[in-house]
């Protein structure tokens, strides 16, 4: 077969078979591209047991295209995949690179079909032929094309300012550091929200941030003392002296052998994105306290809002939306760049190990593992590997339900009935679905960051297709980290 004929080519071109998907229905489906001049329309074929999903292969050149779909004689975009304006109205983007010695090459009968369930992740990994075997193909991005990119992110987070992030409307709720850390600890629960600045009276300024991780290394030092957790103990802490001995635990002494705690990570209204984002990376905290005070002095201060990398990564997506191509580096698979946490491959020595556990491990072992491995959240997977469930720092304030701090053993309890406590019978599948998100290998980084934009949700578990096996993690620290390099 001649391959460089049929995608629209000339002979000898290096050509990359690609699956193009269509995801939203149809009775007749065609795809049609700048590949080839726009001047073809390929027929797509709907997808075994899952007749609303057509899909084709073309074998298209390396470098920058554009397509579109004409579905029932109307011409569509799929929204859910990098797109842009262009002479042809909306159209999906995609950029291909490939390496010297990519022979032209049509796929093999014997791969395998893709899981009807993971039908809609429409970006497969690449592949070329050598002497007739099927070698994974890494797309990779130049490095003009890298800089570009990040400097275009740069620019736009150092001419905005926290202050877009503030909504029109809303609440921050703030802590006064003499509460009793039991109470503290329940209205974090009841406002379902991960951490609350403290605000010290005497001092008439915030002075820290009380987060769930505070709850977890309470809780563990309570343990170590005791079988049972008692609510009398929790009361005769409040979260001042907590915080007192949080610094002589972790050795922040002066030298007259006093604690000092240290300052608080804040951030202005005025303050470009940038900077907040560097502050968050930089103190590895979930968030900053943005404050305003009219006073040169500082006096006064106003806490206006909790700033996030999840409310900046939103800010970053709308604007470049619907201009992506100008970001070469959002079209690429996000297992073809430097980005998350991956499970070593056989062979590999080098790579952070990602921490999981099993449903049957204790409550004691997960919270040690959030703190010996300085991670936010662990995946909870099967014998096979197989994603369950996650479980995060946040989830500990669901101890709080039913005071049930009171009368469990960390030691005793598993992971699986921790995670129980937080999902009432009575909430929708769709919102408990929510704390655990996934990826697949393939995603474009654009398509994780609109994932990771949405609120609530931090970080996004990468998984092999059909049989969920865990793959890596990727969280809002991480695409943070990659876009500024």
């Amino acid at each position: 077969m001649d391959t460089a004929r049929e995608s629209g080519g000339i002979a000898g071109v290096i050509l990359i078979p690609m699956r193009f998907v269509w995801p939203s229905g149809g009775t007749s489906v065609f795809l049609c591209g700048s590949f080839s001049r726009w001047s073809e329309f390929v027929p797509m074929s709907p997808v075994e047991g899952c007749t609303t999903v057509f899909q084709a292969i073309c074998n298209i050149p390396p470098g920058y295209h554009q397509y579109k779909f004409l579905v029932d004689g109307e011409w569509r975009h799929d929204e859910h995949q990098p797109y842009a304006t262009s002479d042809y109205g909306l159209v999906n983007t995609i950029f291909l690179t490939a390496e010297a010695n990519y022979i032209p090459g049509t796929p093999s009968p014997d791969i395998p079909p893709v899981s009807n369930m993971e039908v809609d992740d429409h970006a497969r990994r690449l592949v070329r032929i050598t002497d007739g075997a099927l070698i994974e193909a890494v797309p990779r991005i130049s490095d003009t094309d890298l800089v570009v990119s990040r400097h275009r992110v740069s620019a736009f987070l150092t001419s905005h300012t926290a202050y877009e992030l503030l909504p029109e409307s809303g609440k921050v709720v703030a802590l006064d550091i003499d509460l009793p850390v039991k109470q503290a600890f329940h209205i974090l629960y009841e406002q379902g929200i991960p951490t609350a600045p403290l605000w010290d009276f005497r001092r008439g300024q915030f002075v820290g941030v009380l987060s769930a991780m505070d709850f977890i290394l309470i809780l563990r030092e309570l343990g170590n003392h005791g079988s049972n957790l008692t609510e009398e103990e929790l009361e005769t802490h409040t979260i001042a002296a907590w915080k007192e001995g949080k610094a002589y635990l972790n050795r922040q002494i002066d030298g007259h052998g006093r604690a000092f705690s240290r300052p608080l990570v804040h951030a202005g209204p005025f303050d470009s994105l940038k900077d907040v984002t560097l502050k968050i990376l930089q103190n590895d905290v979930a968030s900053v306290p943005v404050i305003h005070s009219s006073s040169e002095d500082g006096s006064f201060p106003q806490l206006l809002h909790m700033a996030s990398l999840s409310g900046i990564l939103k800010c970053l997506c709308r604007y470049f939306r619907h201009c992506s191509s100008s970001l070469p580096v959002l079209q690429l698979p996000i297992y073809a760049i430097p980005i998350g946490t991956w499970i070593p491959k056989i062979g590999e020595s080098n790579g952070r190990p990602l921490a999981m556990l099993r449903p049957s491990d204790s409550l004691s072992s997960a919270l040690n593992l959030l703190i010996q491995a300085q991670v936010s959240s662990v995946p909870i997977v099967d014998d096979n590997d197989s994603l369950l469930d996650i479980y995060s720092r946040s989830d500990i304030t669901a101890l709080a339900k039913d005071k049930a701090y009171t009368h469990i053993n960390l030691n005793e309890m598993t992971i699986h009935q921790a995670v129980q406590l937080g999902q009432d019978s009575y909430t929708p599948y769709d919102l408990r679905s929510q704390r655990c998100q996934m990826c697949l290998p393939s995603d474009s980084l654009h398509k994780v960051m609109e994932r990771l934009a949405n609120p609530g949700i931090r970080r996004l578990v990468i998984v092999e297709a059909g049989s969920k096996c865990v793959e890596g993690i990727v969280t809002l620290g991480d695409v943070f980290k990659f876009l500024l390099g």
